[in-house]
């Protein structure tokens, strides 16, 4: 029995659950029973055994949590998923011998086909020419890169895993991927997405490619869930013009309506006023000759001529200037005459006073 990895994480996913219960269970019960065990070292080991038992319990939800998680995408990163060619049955023609008698008796071999082939008339995938005009990438891509068949879901969990996988689809709808797995992709190269409802091109995506060179990958589209029409749809993958995988989903049931818009109230249209036309400002003539300044006109009336009144002439008469006198003469001084020299002070005399009556 060959088993994919995904299947396999999801078996050792399961025993690791199993194993994780059980040592919890069990180391549990142990401690709980050696608090009525009498002996001291026997309580100690039923302890030991409980709290060893616990370990190994959150040993395994460690494990869990790295299974759920990044085990798969790992896995897929150094064993990357190949897509298996599934073989078309060709139908081989059975030739059948009819013998029909002639006049001659001459028999005539007849070959008629057991299956009559109808031909179909099958296009090819390719880019419409406006998608390809918005192509920004100028890296080639790799010829040699594989899709696998198209998962399409309207939900995904954190690992870009489909919740609820399926082709026909009930509405109401909002969002519907398209998951795949991808090998030997350059990063850089341009990948192309397309949408088709019935037959036309309903919505598409196309940019460089961002991913690795191997994994999970997915295309959406979420337009308005009253878009989601009843009808058959298809995706189809594109690397550069290379057409790689192409899968159809089908959408039943009436989409909801679309939530009316709010249309505002009508208010009275204000009456043009025409506005006034400009005059254009006459152009600038450039000339050559300089034109006389125009001379400069007083804003006051002009003030009448005064002549001028003469000054009277004035003679002036000489006055003879008065005769000099002569100066006063000098007075000379007295000559300064010698101090008499200190002799005895004069004797004052006391005169008796008149005596009295």
């Amino acid at each position: 029995m060959s088993l994919d990895i995904h299947t396999a994480v999801l078996t050792a996913l399961v025993i690791i659950c199993l194993a994780l219960v059980i040592s919890l269970w069990q180391g549990i019960a142990s401690i709980i029973k050696s608090r009525k065990l009498p002996f001291f070292r026997m309580r100690r080991e039923r302890a030991l055994r409980g709290w060893r038992l616990l370990f190994y319990a959150f040993i395994f939800l460690l494990l869990g949590l790295f299974f759920y998680f990044p085990a798969e995408p790992m896995i897929y990163r150094y064993f990357p998923p190949t897509v298996t060619s599934t073989q078309t049955p060709t139908i081989t023609l059975t030739p059948t011998i009819s013998l029909t008698p002639t006049i001659s008796l001459t028999p005539t071999i007849t070959l008629t086909p057991a299956v009559s082939n109808t031909p179909t008339i099958t296009t090819t995938p390719h880019v419409p020419l406006a998608v390809e005009m918005q192509f920004q990438s100028t890296i080639t891509p790799n010829p040699q890169a594989v899709f696998s068949k198209l998962v399409f879901t309207d939900g995904l969990d954190a690992m870009y895993r489909p919740l609820k996988p399926g082709v026909v689809f009930q509405n109401p709808v909002s969002h519907m991927y398209a998951v795949f797995s991808y090998d030997g992709m350059v990063v850089g190269s341009q990948w192309t997405a397309l949408w088709y409802r019935n037959g036309e091109l309903v919505h598409y995506e196309t940019i460089p490619w961002n991913g690795g060179s191997g994994g999970l990958g997915y295309t959406d589209w979420a337009p308005d869930p009253s878009e989601w029409t009843p009808n058959n749809y298809e995706v189809q993958i594109f690397i550069g013009q290379i057409w790689k995988q192409s899968g159809q989903f089908t959408i039943e049931g009436e989409p909801p309506t679309p939530a009316p818009s709010s249309t505002p109230t009508s208010s009275a249209t204000p009456t043009k006023t025409p506005i006034p036309t400009r005059t254009p400002w006459p152009s600038a003539t450039p000339s050559t000759t300089s034109l006389p300044r125009p001379t400069h006109t007083p804003f006051l009336s002009p003030m009448p001529t005064l002549k001028p009144t003469p000054y009277p002439t004035l003679t002036r008469t000489p006055t003879p200037l008065p005769t000099s006198t002569k100066l006063p003469s000098l007075t000379p001084l007295p000559t300064l005459t010698r101090t008499p020299t200190a002799g005895k002070p004069p004797t004052s005399t006391s005169t008796p006073p008149p005596p009295g009556p």
